[in-house]
């Protein structure tokens, strides 16, 4: 008999509930196994960067999984319906008693695993679901009338009333599997279907699980002891980077959130403002899963706030394409889309300031930028992703009322004081005098070829005052 075990967004070892229940002893051979699906991930939105890192994390997961005797079968299979079809053949090939994997709450995914069930009953394989992405699954934070929260305050206090200020451990990796164990039937299906993916190493990224580890560590170790002082800076190392180890799932939100509960003497909140300030972020992390199960429309492009649907936007292809390549005139909001397109990722204040000025100032759907930053992220997730698109939109879960519209000259010369970071990526305006740098004069614009403001702030902040009034009144 063997034991199947399936990776999805989850290529590491250690901490893998799916892959510890399926070395849980012995007594079966254990085979895991994963799907190259490029054309599903494409329709999702993913761009080539983190396809690319994608196939590069299963590598080193085959890697992994090779010291503990387990083989891993890759199968290219496209899109979701071919997976499904070549699990098929797999449980045809084999003589499986289950398949073990860890919940994806996006809507495909689960409709997905619904078919995936059904399958595995017709063949009278078990299947063993697990929670990895949450450390409170999706349903079990509600609120006295037992509705999920839509906002996010009351929801963290009662996330840390359930969690009683305590963190479980993360699991280590399992036993290794004796090599000898393997029947010849997994042998050869391998030999017939197993192909590993090409990638090229990004040197911006690491997909090493062991990395990822070290980076956690050397967070909490130090920088984080200041988080809370410099998370809004853009030119400060004063973030954790996490974010695409965790989204790729080389680390699981446990082992960030129990790591950092040890170092914060053993508290989830009320220690060291840094350290709180840093769970405060990865529980914001669970809220949006949260949501994406209680409110599969957000799965659909849907707002949040239904009321919200009959907004006016402008959507000017021609201004989409200049915030896109970072030519709007604003040096902040520039220098920030140049980041995105430079790196994969962007500093979250920076975030939350361009994905306001594309929706506020010009007044463009949330929807347009959303599909943008998923496709350039390395760090792309659906929740978070759509999460704070909405919420910078006024559209989503958010208690405060649309007229809240970011300045981004102010934005900037409040955590960009000296234009360090303007100066790091748009290298023409680094002769400027700080104070120029967060919003150069028209002559400053031609001597040193810094394109004009596509719009004017206070008109533009009227106009989408205007827009929402009139929609939410209506």
């Amino acid at each position: 008999m063997t034991r199947l075990v399936w990776f999805r967004n989850d290529f590491r070892v250690h901490d893998n509930p799916a892959l510890m229940h399926a070395r849980r002893d012995n007594e079966e051979d254990c085979l895991a196994i994963t799907f190259v699906c490029e054309s599903q991930w494409r329709r999702h939105g993913l761009g080539d960067r983190r396809i690319n890192l994608i196939k590069q994390a299963i590598n080193g997961l085959h890697r992994s999984l090779e010291k503990l005797g387990i083989p891993l079968l890759v199968i290219q299979s496209d899109l979701f319906k071919d997976s499904e079809n070549d699990l098929r053949h797999v449980l045809g090939a084999l003589d499986v008693s289950e398949l073990n994997y860890n919940i994806e709450y996006e809507i495909n995914e689960r409709h997905r695993d619904i078919s995936v069930c059904r399958l595995c009953q017709e063949y009278e394989v078990s299947t063993n679901k697990f929670h990895d992405q949450c450390l409170l699954a999706p349903g079990e934070v509600r609120t006295q009338n037992n509705d999920p929260y839509r906002v996010y305050s009351p929801f963290r206090r009662s996330w840390l009333s359930l969690m009683q200020d305590y963190c479980p451990a993360p699991l280590g990796a399992p036993a290794p599997q004796a090599s000898d164990i393997i029947s010849a039937a997994v042998s050869d299906l391998i030999n017939d279907r197993h192909a590993l993916p090409e990638s090229v190493s990004d040197p911006l990224w690491s997909t090493d699980e062991n990395t990822a580890h070290q980076r956690l560590s050397e967070f909490l170790d130090s920088d984080v002891l200041r988080y809370h002082d410099l998370r809004d800076l853009p030119d400060a190392e004063g973030t954790s980077r996490l974010s695409f180890h965790l989204a790729l799932g080389i680390l699981s939100p446990r082992q960030c959130i129990h790591t950092a509960w040890q170092r914060n003497n053993c508290m989830l909140s009320g220690g060291e403002q840094g350290i709180d300030t840093w769970i405060n972020e990865l529980i914001w992390r669970e809220f949006y899963r949260h949501l994406l199960v209680a409110y599969p429309q957000l799965c659909k492009h849907k707002a949040f706030k239904p009321e919200t649907e009959g907004v006016p936007w402008r959507n000017n292809k021609s201004d989409f394409d200049r915030w896109c390549r970072g030519e709007t005139g604003y040096p902040i909001v520039d220098a920030a889309m140049k980041q995105l397109l430079d790196q994969g990722w962007m500093h979250n204040r920076l975030r939350m300031i361009t994905a306001m000025f594309l929706t506020k100032h010009l007044l463009i759907d949330w929807r347009w930028g959303e599909a943008w930053f998923f496709e350039q992220l390395v760090d792309a997730d659906l929740a978070s992703n759509n999460g704070g698109w909405q919420w910078s939109a006024s559209t989503g879960a958010d208690g405060a009322p649309y007229f809240r519209i970011f300045n981004p000259t102010t934005q900037s010369e409040k955590f960009d004081k000296q234009g360090l970071f303007i100066s790091r990526y748009l290298p023409e305006l680094a002769k400027l005098s700080a104070k120029s740098k967060h919003f150069p004069s028209a002559g400053e614009r031609s001597l040193y070829g810094y394109c004009d403001p596509i719009v004017e702030h206070k008109s533009a902040r009227e106009r989408a005052l205007t827009a929402f009034k009139q929609t939410l009144e209506a």
